[in-house]
């Protein structure tokens, strides 16, 4: 029997949680699905991740409900994945941010990543149907921005390429945590098909120096207290790193993209097998890898049609 591609063949539904991270700061998190942060500021509320389509925001919505009856008026995408953005319009928001970098990526790209994503993860696009059109922000900057709900301040930083080139984090001071999209990751494998190898490590220890009391990572569970936060960040950096050596070795010798395939399994197999979507982004990121050894730094842009090729070349 063929193996299915991706998470074609993953038609569960996943048990929601909601976590309290710091004061007033929630995590919605499902399993390994797309996690969505909540900060609640004096008179308003900022959503940090869109979900991937209406259906899944109301879920995040109704979760905002039941701790707070204050106006949600900003939403935060940390980076131009449709599985992150696509939900948006759920929210009703005044302010949409991105970084003008994602921006750019949703304008390059967009479309192609929502085809894709449509045909390796259809449940996560159940009641695809009343997604208005591609998401564009209302606001971009480059470096860094301050946003305030109130008194309460929320700093929006680009701190370096990793998941893509156009990943931001939302930090909010007063409560030293961090939401960090998908740059960190909680017993979820890291999806580097769109990533950068290189940079990936020195991006986290970015995020490492501000010494955070809790993160709510892009998916898998909460992170509260610094042994969590610390956990996450050296498993994260060890999936970038167990994944990107063996491809690489294989491609500098001119090694073919199966052999490379086979070269991490080995090596990432024995720790990470039991991680949320590790079958599905595996291949990505074999092929990603392959490409940065060869150094191709943008990476190539995935349609449905490379990822058929790509699979069947893995599978031959």
């Amino acid at each position: 029997m063929a193996k299915a591609f991706a998470s074609q063949g993953d038609m569960s539904e996943k048990n929601i949680s909601f976590t309290e991270v710091g004061e007033g700061l929630w995590a919605f998190t499902a399993e390994g699905d797309p996690n969505s942060g909540v900060i609640i500021g004096d008179d308003s509320v900022m959503i940090v991740e869109a979900q991937a389509t209406p259906r899944l925001a109301n879920k995040v919505i109704e979760k905002v409900r039941e701790v707070t009856d204050k106006p949600i008026t900003h939403v935060v995408m940390t980076h131009y994945h449709a599985v992150r953005v696509l939900g948006c319009s759920a929210f009703n928001a005044q302010t949409v941010i991105m970084g003008e970098k994602a921006r750019s990526m949703v304008a390059e790209r967009g479309q192609e990543d929502w085809d894709s994503e449509f045909q390796r993860f259809p449940r996560l696009f159940e009641g695809h149907e009343s997604i208005p059109g591609l998401t564009w922000p209302t606001t971009t900057f480059n470096d860094r921005m301050t946003v305030y709900l109130g008194k309460r301040r929320v700093d929006l930083m680009h701190l370096g390429r990793a998941h893509t080139a156009g990943d931001i984090v939302a930090y909010v001071p007063d409560a030293n945590t961090m939401f960090t999209g998908d740059i960190v990751e909680y017993h979820s494998a890291c999806y580097c098909g769109d990533g950068h190898f290189h940079d990936w490590p020195k991006t986290l220890n970015n995020i490492r120096n501000f010494d955070l009391d809790a993160i709510a990572p892009g998916r898998g569970d909460a992170l509260v207290g610094r042994d969590m936060v610390n956990a996450a960040l050296d498993s994260t950096e060890d999936f970038v790193r167990s994944t990107y050596r063996p491809a690489a070795r294989v491609a500098l010798k001119g090694g073919t993209l199966k052999e490379a395939w086979d070269a991490v399994r080995a090596e990432c197999d024995p720790k990470f097998k039991d991680y949320a979507i590790y079958e599905h982004c595996l291949p990505f990121n074999v092929a990603r890898a392959y490409d940065e050894a060869l150094d191709i730094d943008t990476p190539r842009i995935w349609t449905a049609q490379r990822d058929v090729e790509m699979w069947e070349a893995l599978q031959g």
